[in-house]
């Protein structure tokens, strides 16, 4: 028990030591990888080392872009989330006014029929009133005869059927009068239970307007609540998106170094390169996210691109540009100085003044250009680009090293435009073979590929 404690102890020591340290290093290239500090570096380290930096800011800046695009896409969400909330309570809002609207005429129309209902109250009440008068003055007129002695009623008439007729009247009258009494009670009855029944029908509504009444007033604090919270998730994601702009910006100058060290007297932008890589890909069918990471893989491999001079055309021996290093392998004599010479006569270069490729840990070096071409090879392709652009290829010209470039996908299947194509032509590029020994290469280029469409998807 007591030494899985340890255990538990030292793990959570390491991961707050591993976080500690991931949190340093993510610092420490925030400020390493600002442009300016880049400048200051590459004048004090080797191209190589240069290029080394580079490479890693620029992966330290598609990774943080990679992160702030998780990061708007989520806020993104959020926003779009928290506008159709605000959409759906505008129109609940909506509906209730118009409930409330409605409800508020049932009212109004409820109240008229009250007033109806009370009026015809007030009316039959009197009816009964007056009927109750009627009846009371044929009551005492039926008391008052009957009080009547018989003799006087004999005398008093002028015979004795006009008594009775008188009687019968007196009597239908009086059973008249009882029947409508009846019915005007009956009728009153049913006057003031329909003026209750309405009654609490307009009190259901008026509670009802009040309760859709505070339901709006809810809504509408609610509704304004997530539009402020709207204008903030808005605020956040014009933030985020800005964050990215200025990190894709800063990769884009990173990228146009890489090009620049390359060996492109003009180095251009990765939008500048992708329009020009799209151009070819009419011409070659080459697709421009495969071409441009073949040429920054080819500046990748080549870490001395462009740094070393031919001292010597008949052993190939040459020199370093920057620390006058003696190599004995700068270009292959029996197979590279000869076409290395008529090309640079060609351009009116001096051949031992034009900066070409240094031998690397294995073969020769004498590479030339951004498309990393060796002379022999150049000669292959200097008549097809002559007969597109109606003049002498220049293995150091961005457009002529794209497009010679291109040609050679093109030759070994790269023109098919999937993966497994591409591969076997960037092996080919870059040793001649598909030798697995060399597979990090085709592996390396497809990555960048990849990494290359999702830059282009954003510059389209």
């Amino acid at each position: 028990m007591k030494n899985n404690k340890i255990i538990i102890f030292l793990l959570s020591l390491f991961f707050l030591f591993a976080v500690a340290l991931a949190t340093a290093e993510a610092e420490d290239l925030e400020q390493t990888c600002k442009l300016e500090s880049i400048e200051k570096e590459c004048q004090i380290i080797s191209s190589a080392e240069c290029r080394e930096l580079l490479e890693k800011c620029e992966a330290y800046y598609q990774e943080m872009g990679e992160e702030i695009e998780k990061d708007l896409s989520k806020t993104g969400q959020e926003k779009k989330t928290l506008q159709n909330k605000v959409y759906s309570l505008r129109k609940k809002i909506e509906n209730l006014n118009y409930q409330i609207y409605e409800s508020n005429l049932v009212v109004k129309d409820l109240g008229i029929q009250i007033e109806d209902t009370e009026s015809s109250v007030e009316k039959t009440s009197q009816k009964i009133e007056d009927s109750k008068q009627k009846l009371a003055n044929i009551l005492q007129t039926i008391y008052e005869e009957d009080q009547k002695p018989a003799i006087e009623i004999l005398l008093s008439g002028n015979d004795l059927s006009d008594f009775f007729d008188n009687l019968t009247a007196l009597e239908i009258l009086n059973s008249k009068n009882q029947e409508l009494l009846q019915n005007i009670k009956t009728l009153k009855i049913n006057l003031e239970e329909q003026k209750l029944s309405l009654d609490e029908e307009k009190d259901d509504l008026e509670k009802m307007v009040k309760i859709q009444t505070y339901q709006k007033q809810e809504n509408s604090k609610t509704k304004e609540e997530q539009e402020y919270y709207l204008q903030i998730t808005e605020a956040e994601y014009q933030k985020q998106l800005k964050e990215k702009q200025e990190v894709e910006a800063k990769a884009a100058e990173i990228r146009a170094r890489i090009f620049e060290l390359v060996g492109i007297s003009k180095a251009p932008t990765f939008g500048e390169a992708y329009v020009l890589a799209k151009d070819i890909e009419r011409i070659t069918g080459v697709r421009p996210a495969f071409l441009l990471a073949v040429l920054t893989q080819e500046s990748n491999i080549g870490k001395n691109v462009g740094q070393c001079y031919l001292k010597n055309s008949e052993t190939g021996a040459g020199e370093t540009i920057k620390t006058g290093r003696i190599l004995s392998k700068v270009m292959k004599p029996t197979r590279d100085v000869g076409p290395f010479l008529t090309i640079t006569k060609e351009l009116g270069r001096d051949p031992y003044n034009t900066p070409v490729s240094c031998p690397m840990s294995y073969g020769w070096g004498g590479a030339m250009g951004p498309a990393q071409f060796i002379p022999k090879t150049w000669m292959i392709y200097r008549d097809r680009l002559k007969a597109i652009t109606g003049k002498p290829g220049d293995p150091w010209d961005i457009k002529d090293a794209f497009l010679a470039a291109a040609l050679y996908l093109s030759d070994y299947g790269a023109a098919k435009q999937n993966y497994d194509d591409e591969w076997r032509a960037a092996m080919i590029y870059f040793s001649g073979s598909t030798n697995l020994k060399f597979r990090f290469y085709g592996d390396s280029v497809i990555q960048i590929t990849k990494r290359y469409e999702n830059d282009i998807e954003k510059i389209k």
